[in-house]
């Protein structure tokens, strides 16, 4: 048999701890050393505070309707839209400006809204796929092409798809499948609805010719 003590026999004395006075021990050791308890090393005195940036004012023009509110200086045009005014219709999708998912238009021309600054919004009109709809009720010319050539399959970066394929219209860059293509390279369908894109960007130009 081992020498030693048995699991369950008693601690010599004085080597019994007790706890609380361990902790504080402990958190005593660790805030002279300059370290939290969790491990993460604490500030210094002259080490920079931790920016807390407060709202700033803004105030544009979002489908038609003025909105004035704050918002930190660090927010994007696509998390003020979606988690601030519930226009959810421009997607994040890879949030790097690489997919179009996130399309909107600011005053006319198309925008990737993950890499726009909220502030850059001021005094500026807005238009994100929710104010397409004519007033009344019936789908702008490339919203009823997009169905009608089947478009999309998904739908995740339809919204993004439809607004970049306005402004192609608007800019006169849809006057052949290979200019559409080369227009609408920047916006990815990971379905590769593309055949599809191209015929709807086609048929719409005509008929916004004609609005």
């Amino acid at each position: 048999m081992t020498s030693g003590h048995h699991p369950s026999s008693p601690a010599p004395q004085g080597a019994q701890v007790n706890r609380r006075e361990f902790v504080v021990s402990v958190l005593s050791v660790a805030a002279a050393s300059g370290v939290h308890a969790g491990g993460v090393q604490a500030q210094g005195a002259d080490a920079a505070p931790e920016v807390h940036a407060g709202g700033v004012p803004l105030t544009f023009v979002v489908n038609g309707q003025q909105r004035s509110l704050t918002v930190d200086p660090r927010t994007s045009a696509l998390d003020l839209l979606r988690e601030r005014l519930a226009l959810t219709g421009a997607k994040k999708g890879c949030d790097h400006g690489q997919c179009g998912a996130c399309t909107i238009h600011i005053d006319g021309r198309r925008v990737v809204s993950c890499l726009t600054p909220a502030l850059q919004l001021e005094g500026r009109r807005v238009d994100t796929i929710e104010g397409l709809q004519r007033p009344d009720g019936s789908l702008h010319p490339m919203q009823q092409a997009f169905i009608d050539h089947d478009a999309l399959q998904c739908g995740y970066c339809t919204p993004g798809q439809i607004m970049a394929a306005i402004a192609c219209v608007r800019e006169g860059n849809a006057g052949s499948p290979e200019r559409i293509k080369e227009y609408m390279s920047g916006n990815l369908c990971r379905c590769g609805a593309y055949n599809g894109i191209v015929a709807a960007i086609g048929q719409a130009a005509g008929e916004m010719g004609k609005a």
